[in-house]
């Protein structure tokens, strides 16, 4: 296939990755830096069963883009609409385009610039992008894919590459139990500077994070999504799965990129605000890394 991954970053240079390595076609869209080390050596993929540079194409812009079979898009939340218009005018009928993007709402957003049909798909990976054209993977990796007419054909395509999918009957409730583990975890990581592993050691942390995500569980429900009562529990074994993982958030912060945290934390306040259902814990958690955000960009003026 033809596969064209929008934002060459740890989780679309990850996907991307496997895919190239089982043999597809894979074009990387993504930061000067990226693209010159994979146009120059390859990606390097640089997994637990894995490492070596698979050779592939790479640019900073579609204009050079041929239209793809599947469309992989991995920006941040914020830029989903640029990444839509984009694509706009570059893609078949036929094309695939999945999103692969943190938050609830990035697949209408997609398909409201482009006019095509987006597939929303939940991402459970740990990965970081360990220098230029270098993704590393810490652990997980599966996927699931919301239901359509190609969702089948698609998993089918993922599976022959290494990865573990399902296609989710209801789609809205894995997308907000995606986010509800990310208000938990991403802006404790990124303000500390640390990874999973240590983060519950410190005394009062496990309340913090029970109280984000009973919060956004009201939140949800309130919104007609069934959360299971048992996500918690889930939520407070992720130390013990991926200790070593830092969140995405706390990657955007070392490198001195926006965060996402206004699509994350910052949702749960909008939409609590909007039903009226208080949310202190996940605003001071949005304020927190949005303060630590100001501060890195002060220190860097």
């Amino acid at each position: 296939m033809q596969v064209a991954v929008i934002g060459a970053g740890a989780v679309g240079c990850y996907y991307g990755g496997l895919l190239l390595k089982a043999g597809h076609e894979v074009t990387f869209i993504g930061r000067q830096v990226h693209v010159d080390a994979i146009n120059t050596h390859g990606l390097l993929l640089d997994t637990q069963s894995f490492k070596g540079h698979l050779p592939a194409r790479a640019a900073t812009d579609t204009s050079d883009l041929a239209a793809p079979d599947l469309v992989l898009v991995c920006v941040k939340s914020a830029d989903t609409e640029a990444a839509g218009h984009a694509l706009a005018g570059r893609l078949r009928p036929e094309s695939s385009v999945l999103s692969l993007q943190n938050g609830v709402d990035n697949a209408p957003r997609l398909a409201a610039v482009t006019g095509h049909a987006v597939i929303p798909v939940v991402v459970y990976v740990g990965s970081e992008m360990a220098g230029p054209g270098h993704v590393r993977h810490h652990g997980g990796g599966d996927l699931a894919i919301g239901p359509s007419p190609a969702s089948e054909k698609l998993a089918q395509v993922l599976r022959d590459a290494g990865i573990g999918i399902s296609i989710a009957d209801n789609i809205d409730t894995t997308l907000w139990s995606k986010l509800i583990i990310n208000c938990a975890f991403n802006a404790l990581s990124a303000v500390a500077g640390i990874a999973y592993g240590p983060m519950l050691q410190v005394e009062g942390t496990r309340d913090v994070v029970t109280s984000a995500v009973q919060e956004a569980t009201t939140v949800a429900r309130a919104c007609g999504v069934a959360i299971p009562d048992a996500l918690i529990d889930h939520i407070l074994n992720i130390p013990t799965i991926m200790p070593n993982q830092m969140s995405s958030t706390a990657q955007d912060l070392l490198r001195g990129k926006p965060s996402e945290i206004d699509f994350l934390n910052g949702h749960i306040v909008r939409k609590g605000a909007e039903l009226g259902i208080p949310t202190p814990t996940n605003q001071a958690l949005q304020v927190m890394v949005k303060l630590a955000e100001r501060g890195k960009n002060r220190r860097a003026d």
